[in-house]
């Protein structure tokens, strides 16, 4: 029995490692700092199985919108955060 638990749990974590999010190239297009929210054309998101595309997002933390601005390239990583698409890091790509 303790066998099937390891064996579960590590499997959890080998799952949760695949889906981790991968930084994805993209340009911003919109910031909406008093919603919270930043719109993106990006590249494919392997994690949340997108396509590239021009979207709108959520923003984890509200300081994130004040280190980029309209027009800048930039790296980020997007996953689901209480079902919503969020932006979780986001820097300028150099």
């Amino acid at each position: 029995m303790r066998r099937l638990v390891i064996t579960a749990v590590l499997s959890a974590f080998s799952t949760v490692a695949l889906a981790q999010a991968a930084p994805v190239d993209g340009q911003v297009t919109k910031i909406d700092e008093a919603q919270g929210k930043i719109t993106l054309k990006h590249g494919p998101i392997k994690n949340l199985d997108m396509d590239g595309m021009t979207m709108v997002f959520a923003i984890g933390d509200p300081a994130l919108l004040k280190v980029v601005k309209v027009g800048d390239k930039v790296k980020f990583e997007a996953d689901r955060v209480n079902g919503r698409l969020t932006v979780t890091k986001i820097q300028k790509s150099m």
